[in-house]
């Protein structure tokens, strides 16, 4: 698996999954926070199938592989 997210991509991920995950302990508190799990595991990976579907990379280091 080639990386395809770059470092500002991933600190954005990793932000918007802790966002949504901290709906499940406060705010709405509803399950759909579990809907962050998704950014931060790509994230954490480096790795976004979307990303590969549609031919995109945000990583500066293109073709080098995890």
């Amino acid at each position: 698996m080639k990386r395809n997210v770059g470092t500002l991509d991933r600190i954005l991920r990793i932000v918007v999954g802790l966002g949504l995950l901290s709906m499940l302990f406060i705010g709405p508190k509803t399950l759909w926070g579990l809907v962050g799990l998704v950014p931060l595991g790509s994230a954490l990976i480096g790795f976004c199938p979307l990303y590969r579907m549609l031919g995109l990379c945000t990583d500066s280091r293109e073709g080098v592989s995890s």
